[in-house]
């Protein structure tokens, strides 16, 4: 069911909301919800191609793994959560669109007790999204290195898509005050971790090489899914720490995220990379990427 208009006025995007499919106007949650209140709570961030939803699967699985680090209960089975999934795609009737998918502590106590939240609640909101410009996909972007570091892995695991985002909120910031389109975030001992919301690639004599979890990275599903690409198409790719000074001196940079896809990265600090235009590797991984995603994921619209 596509958004329609009821007395007159428009409905814009159905969201899902706790078992309910309401209007964007209509979803409402309490003020008393911890997600609210302290950000206690998960998410993930989806994309849908061509009626298929991309790497579905994975994405819930992640967001259960995340919630059992935090000791989140979700109260639906992953298999029911997959069909809500593909139930808010069908009716909101786009063939290409974003999710973003919420689970909250739920409603509880003006404390930070979870005790008190009986009940999570789970939010599921179908709408488009643009990170960058189309342009930049050609030209590429311009990044510089925040000074707002990654919280160490012993703080907040970076593997738990907490909702908690004022760390990469801060980091935004910066890079829009330097009038950057991105930015490169670094951990306590200076090695590069990724970008504000992306994960980061640098190639250096045709190899690919990205930060490991253990310096304080999300372990992206598009991170995953360029490093299987990479290999299959005879690529080395290797998962090791780098500082900036291995950005600077790169043959190429790309950023990558369910969001911003493949992007690549012309500059940083001031410094070009490679020719300052987007290499060969990226290149063909952009156009690789766009053709696995279009031809492949869970159907939902055919």
């Amino acid at each position: 069911m596509a958004p329609t208009s009821k007395g007159g006025v428009y409905l814009s995007n159905i969201i899902y909301l706790d078992g309910q499919f309401v209007s964007k106007e209509e979803a409402k949650i309490s003020v008393y919800d911890h997600g609210l209140l302290y950000g206690d709570g998960i998410f993930e961030g989806l994309r849908v191609y061509n009626g298929r939803i991309f790497k579905l699967e994975e994405h819930i699985e992640r967001l259960y793994e995340s919630a059992k680090s935090i000791m989140l209960h979700i109260p639906m089975s992953m298999s029911e959560m997959i069909e809500a999934h593909a139930e808010t795609v069908k009716r909101n009737g786009l063939r290409d669109v974003y999710i973003r998918t919420l689970v909250t502590r739920g409603v509880g106590s003006l404390g930070i007790d979870p005790r008190s939240c009986p009940r999570a609640s789970v939010i599921i909101i179908v709408d488009k999204i643009s990170l960058y410009p189309a342009e930049l996909y050609e030209k590429g972007i311009d990044v510089v290195t925040v000074a707002t570091r990654r919280p160490a892995v012993d703080v907040l695991s970076p593997r738990v898509k907490s909702l908690n985002y004022l760390n990469n909120v801060m980091a935004k910031i910066e890079v829009a005050r330097a009038g950057a389109f991105g930015g490169i975030m670094l951990n306590n001992e200076g090695f590069v971790t990724e970008g504000t919301a992306d994960n980061i690639f640098i190639v250096k004599k045709g190899v690919l090489y990205t930060p490991p979890s253990h310096v304080g990275i999300l372990q992206g599903i598009t991170r995953d899914t360029i490093m299987e690409m990479a290999r299959e198409a005879g690529y080395t790719v290797a998962e090791q720490v780098f500082t900036r000074h291995d950005v600077y001196i790169a043959d190429e940079v790309f950023f990558t995220g369910s969001g911003a896809e493949v992007i690549p990265v012309v500059n940083c600090d001031g410094r070009a990379i490679g020719d300052g235009t987007p290499g060969i590797v990226t290149r063909h991984f952009i156009q690789a990427y766009r053709q696995l995603v279009n031809s492949t994921g869970y159907q939902v619209l055919a």
